[in-house]
């Protein structure tokens, strides 16, 4: 695989407490994401921040990690739902940090034994650079997930 390069833009007006900022993706998927550190550790009242950002991201490498590993298996999956929930918190001498990610999946696909798919997801978190990241980085990384026939 090609070294991978992304970007993305933010703009921020005002100090910490008070202001506010803007999000926007370099690839142009998305534009004008706002976010405000009320909404970061409050109530979201449709905006974003940057652990919702991680969770989305680490969400989306698992399911593409999953879905290749389910498809070498010669098992391709009908769908794919993954849902990633980020947890930071204080941490003693150290302050706020990312302590934790944990992916629930469910996985729609045919011709695999609960044994095999369990095996595919170790192998689709281990091979996700996402999970590696936090991983390295001393979070804890969970994963569950179920297979329903389709």
């Amino acid at each position: 695989m090609p070294r991978i390069t992304r970007t993305a833009e933010v703009t921020w007006e005002g100090n910490v407490a008070r202001g506010n900022g803007s999000i926007t993706a370099g690839s142009g998927a998305f534009s004008g994401l706002p976010y405000s550190l009320p909404t970061r550790i409050g109530a979201a009242e449709g905006k974003t921040s940057p652990e919702e950002l991680l969770a989305a991201a680490h969400a989306g490498c698992f399911a593409m990690g999953l879905a290749g590993e389910l498809t070498g298996a010669e098992a391709p999956p009908e769908r794919l739902d993954v849902t990633c929930t980020i947890v930071m918190d204080e941490v003693e001498g150290q302050g706020h940090q990312i302590v934790g990610s944990t992916i629930e999946a469910v996985a729609t696909a045919s011709g695999l034994d609960p044994a095999a798919f369990d095996a595919l997801v170790v192998t689709a978190d281990a091979g996700c650079p996402f999970s590696t990241l936090l991983k390295n980085a001393g979070a804890s990384v969970e994963i569950s997930a179920t297979l329903q026939p389709s």
